[in-house]
């Protein structure tokens, strides 16, 4: 694929990962995630409680429950349940990943990760490309 291509096809994806946060049920941060392997899409998340729990992510004081699944791990496990494989796909998400993310994104197979924006803490990002994983930001774009 041309990279001309692959960079539209890279903005759609996380335009869709921007649309798939807005399930989320998370008050102080909605993040999104797809999974695409050999140009489809393979899986998907978002941050949010598992499955069976009430859909309230923060405390009273907002702060997040500590149960609470990232959009990462949401798409990962995901597709752990289905007949897919991660391995060698790209994974788009709205945010940098974090460290805990990023070890599930390495045992998975995943050889690339987009991001929309910088997360506070860049420890996930730089375990990522310890790795030898390509991790490219791709900022918002109107």
């Amino acid at each position: 694929m041309s990279p001309q291509k692959q960079l539209q096809r890279d903005h759609l994806y996380m335009k869709m990962a921007r649309t798939w946060a807005e399930n989320s049920y998370c008050k102080r941060r909605q993040v999104g995630a797809l999974l695409v392997s050999n140009n489809m899409i393979i899986s998907d998340g978002y941050n949010g409680t598992p499955s069976g729990f009430e859909n309230n992510c923060e405390d009273p004081q907002n702060v997040s429950y500590p149960y609470v699944l990232h959009a990462e791990a949401n798409a990962i496990t995901k597709v752990a349940r289905s007949n897919n494989s991660s391995n060698g796909a790209t994974l788009y998400v709205t945010a940098s990943p974090c460290m805990e993310c990023a070890k599930l994104i390495i045992q998975s197979g995943i050889q690339r990760v987009v991001y929309g924006e910088t997360y506070r803490l860049m420890d996930g990002v730089e375990l990522l490309q310890k790795a030898g994983i390509q991790v490219d930001y791709m900022p918002y774009e109107e």
